[in-house]
């Protein structure tokens, strides 16, 4: 009768007292929507032209710029986030829960591209430096800046709205 009742009492600890914790219920984040705050034109260093007018996002606190365009599937190619910072030096971005491939695009503080990061691939945790001091970043779509001309020494302008 002893063995009898703590076998029972073992198969109830087995099938009730060591339950997996783990939830079975996926975690989900919420899709990002664009939020349009400026306008950014892209002009070409030897003619001033306007190469391409951009409706951007603006990225300029800390909370801002470690989330970037994480958590996004999608961004139109006419939309881009532009990182502003305080200072300029070299700065190094990567692609953790980014979703979307990348041009990574460098600015100095005189708003002429300084260096490229072209078609950084989504979910890469691999850094993607500037090589050269900048205080502006732009995201754009992946093979845009191929796509667009853009070569270093073009400038940007942009407003705030």
């Amino acid at each position: 009768m002893k063995r009898f009742l703590v076998g029972s009492l073992l198969c109830l600890l087995v099938t009730f007292g060591c339950k997996d914790n783990k939830s079975s219920t996926p975690v989900t984040t919420a899709e990002v929507a664009f939020t349009k705050q400026g306008e950014l034109k892209l002009v070409q260093k030897e003619t001033d032209s306007i190469i391409q007018t951009l409706d951007i996002e603006i990225a300029d606190t800390e909370y801002k710029t470690q989330t970037g365009l994480m958590y996004r599937s999608s961004m139109e190619d006419h939309q881009a986030m532009l990182f502003v910072f305080p200072d300029s030096q070299v700065r190094s971005f990567y692609m953790k829960n980014t979703q979307i491939p990348l041009d990574i695009i460098y600015i100095n503080s005189n708003k002429e591209i300084v260096s490229f990061q072209k078609n950084a691939r989504p979910f890469d945790e691999s850094p993607l430096p500037s090589s050269v001091p900048s205080q502006y970043v732009l995201e754009i779509n992946a093979g845009l800046s191929d796509e667009w001309g853009l070569e270093k020494g073009d400038r940007i302008e942009f407003t705030r709205i």
